[in-house]
């Protein structure tokens, strides 16, 4: 599952204000969630390099042929197009959510590749977390309601994955309230 927790001791440090978040302290738990990556870039560059080869095939025996210089554009091109619009699916790969929990305050924040950060805060004795379990606008839509807002969690993650982290979540909030 693309989702890594940090966690801080099970029990506070002695100091006062301890995971709490106008004090300073450190984050009770954080997560950070991103989306699956179903090519590395190793298995990039050989996608590439075996497509490029794959279109070369049909145009090997036309070398030295004026038929030739009309295809190689075609080729070259379908070989870039196939470049740029891999690029672009990995740059959107680069999308990441950290969810940060404190004592006195739970805070999300979105990094878009191509968009500003986008952050929600609210006060973890008031967030609701829900699960909707339709097809609309997504099957096991999560959802975090505070602060007069409700912010989607993982929406690039599997319906499973995304009921597992509703478990995760509740279990860490709970265990927040008892501190």
């Amino acid at each position: 599952m693309p989702v890594a927790w940090n966690n801080a001791a099970e029990r506070a440090p002695a100091g006062t204000g301890a995971f709490c978040h106008a004090a300073g302290g450190p984050p009770y738990a954080s997560a950070r969630l991103w989306p699956h990556r179903s090519l590395p870039a190793r298995g990039f560059a050989a996608f590439i390099a075996a497509f490029a080869c794959m279109i070369l095939i049909p145009v090997v025996p036309l070398l030295g042929t004026p038929v030739f210089w009309g295809l190689l554009p075609f080729g070259a091109g379908a070989v870039l197009a196939l470049f740029y619009s891999l690029q672009r699916s990995y740059s959107d790969g680069d999308l990441v959510e950290e969810l940060t929990l404190w004592s006195d305050r739970v805070e999300l924040v979105r990094h878009d590749p191509r968009q500003p950060d986008r952050s929600w805060n609210a006060n973890p004795h008031w967030i609701r977390v829900s699960i909707r379990n339709g097809t609309r606008p997504v099957e096991n839509y999560l959802t975090l309601s505070g602060n007069g807002r409700e912010v989607e969690l993982g929406a690039f993650l599997s319906p499973e994955e995304r009921l597992v982290l509703e478990d995760e979540l509740r279990l860490r909030l709970a265990r927040l309230a008892q501190l």
